[in-house]
């Protein structure tokens, strides 16, 4: 199965979709920042990484565009996690080097389905 890190600020969400992943079998880490997210990204160059965009400091969005540009992992599918539902910040978010922006509350099944659409690019 896939290496799959989590970049979300909340205790909650982190727990809810780090279960869906590891009952389906992937190894899941998490970071609560954008910064720590960038470090962990770097150091194990996951499969797949869901960012959340509204954290403290670093945004998903700015983690998202620092991931894309850098050598090292510029090619982990990064996947968008969030509230944030208008159209202007998916195609941002995109735009920044998402492969996929969905929108919290994600049913478990889309989210198995948009990571498996990931990996299968890669």
């Amino acid at each position: 199965m896939a290496d799959i890190l989590i970049i979300e600020d909340s205790p909650t969400d982190a727990h809810a979709y780090g279960r869906v992943l590891t009952n389906k079998g992937h190894d899941v880490r998490t970071a609560e920042t954008g910064e720590r997210g960038i470090e962990l990204a770097t150091e194990h160059l996951p499969d797949v990484i869901l960012m959340d965009v509204v954290m403290p400091g670093v945004n998903g969005f700015q983690a998202t565009r620092e991931l894309h540009r850098a050598t090292a992992t510029s090619e982990i599918p990064i996947i968008i996690l969030s509230t944030k539902d208008q159209e202007t910040d998916r195609i941002w978010g995109m735009r920044q080097g998402a492969v996929d922006y969905l929108v919290k509350p994600v049913k478990p099944q889309t989210l198995l389905d948009s990571i498996d659409s990931a990996l299968a690019k890669t």
